[in-house]
């Protein structure tokens, strides 16, 4: 048996633990809740694998924290929203099948415009489908999947140690823009370890919440009344003086009273999508992970395909070829920069878990000719395959026929796509 000698990794000095993905999003949302100056609710269901942030949120209770296993998931996020109306950060998780069951009180969240966290830990789909493996294809649902026009945020984490701020980060946008925010991890991610440098916790700037505790119009209460970020005050029942109506009806501008009226619906409908779009305002410009801000390709990925796609455009890097590598965390809204920033490659390469929805979505958004390597085997890419895409897609640039490396367009049935 041949030994090999791995050198130690370089790392930054600090404090480190291992962490999983479940643990490091229950850590996070602890720590959003402490940010925002909140205490927390949890309402859960079991389900895998989304069943371990319950399991570990059951152990801080001593941090503020609330948790309740439901009689099912609707249970569960109507709980959470409840909390939310009563001052609380709500907070809910499931998996695909039970974030279905959510859809109709993720609309009411919305309608009501109460802050709320649902974890979404990604397994293979449809229907039960495949329960202990991994993949991304609740996208489409994320983003898009409930009736009516329902915009609200999505943040994707990339690693288990990532989640721990994508989970403050779902936690300030919430509170922040009063609405609901889905953070999406997988089964590949929840389950998996890695090293974890234990951060500061000064490092992170609070985002204390401010409750409304007089009338804001003189001597009338304005209950959806919007701030410069389109975000409607939020209003402890039982406040002396500050009864209102609250609810999934449509309601009138500032009032918050019914309103069936087609005037009402049409401003109240552009004033829920313009707060979502406005998130985009928030958050940091779309950085390159690595390569150059331009070039020839650039392949593009979202959560738990970070370390695949970077390790294999560093090698692709290595060999000369004018390769980048851009990940998303905010999948909707998308960053403000990204659409120039992916004008100024050649071509889009997107790798994902799932049969290209992230790609419709640049598509959709940006009008780039992005193409899709995918794969839906409930395994997570190698190395090797998005290797093995990029070199096909360098021998097929006219030029560069037989390239400086040599690939083999058959090792996965979807990289025929990278040369449509």
């Amino acid at each position: 048996m041949k030994q090999f000698h791995l050198d130690p990794v370089e790392s930054t000095p600090g404090l480190y633990r291992t962490v999983t993905g479940a643990e490091a999003v229950s850590l996070g949302l602890v720590a959003g809740a402490q940010l925002a100056q909140l205490p927390m609710f949890f309402g859960g269901y079991p389900i895998t694998p989304a069943s371990a942030i319950l399991h570990n949120l059951v152990k801080l209770k001593e941090y503020g924290v609330t948790t309740f296993q439901a009689e099912d998931e609707i249970a569960a996020i109507c709980a959470a929203i409840g909390a939310s109306y009563a001052g609380h950060l709500g907070v809910t998780s499931s998996s695909g099948p039970g974030i279905a069951l959510k859809g109709e009180a993720m609309g009411l969240a919305i309608m009501t415009e109460l802050p709320l966290v649902i974890v979404n830990s990604q397994r293979g789909g449809p229907s039960t489908g495949l329960p202990t493996k991994t993949e991304q294809s609740d996208l489409y649902q994320a983003v898009y999947g409930r009736n009516g026009d329902a915009p609200l945020p999505v943040i994707a984490a990339r690693s288990p140690a990532d989640a721990f701020d994508c989970a403050i980060e779902a936690c300030r946008i919430a509170v922040q823009y009063m609405t609901p925010v889905i953070l999406l991890t997988d089964g590949y991610i929840a389950n998996a370890a890695e090293p974890w440098k234990v951060p500061d916790p000064a490092s992170y700037t609070p985002f204390p919440v401010s409750f409304l505790t007089e009338k804001n119009a003189g001597d009338t209460l304005l209950p959806f009344k919007r701030d410069a970020k389109g975000a409607r005050p939020w209003i402890k029942p039982g406040t002396p003086g500050l009864m209102h109506r609250i609810g999934g009806i449509e309601k009138a501008v500032d009032t918050g009273h019914i309103d069936y009226s087609p005037a009402v619906h049409q401003a109240q409908t552009d004033a829920r999508k313009a707060k979502v779009d406005g998130v985009a305002k928030g958050i940091a410009p779309q950085e390159v992970c690595a390569g150059e801000t331009t070039g020839k390709l650039a392949v593009v990925g979202w959560g738990s395909t970070f370390g695949p796609i970077h390790q294999a455009v560093r090698r692709a890097r290595s060999k000369g070829l004018a390769v980048s590598h851009i990940h998303v965390r905010h999948i909707w809204p998308l960053p403000a920069n990204l659409g120039a920033l992916l004008k100024g490659f050649d071509s889009v390469l997107v790798p994902e878990m799932n049969t290209g929805q992230f790609k419709t979505v640049l598509r959709d958004q940006f009008l780039v000719d992005a193409k899709p390597l995918n794969k839906t085997s409930g395994q997570p890419f190698t190395i090797a395959e998005i290797e093995s895409a990029i070199a096909t897609f360098f021998d097929a640039v006219p030029g560069n026929e037989g390239g400086e490396v040599d690939a083999d367009p058959t090792q996965l049935p979807s990289i025929k796509a990278v040369n449509k």
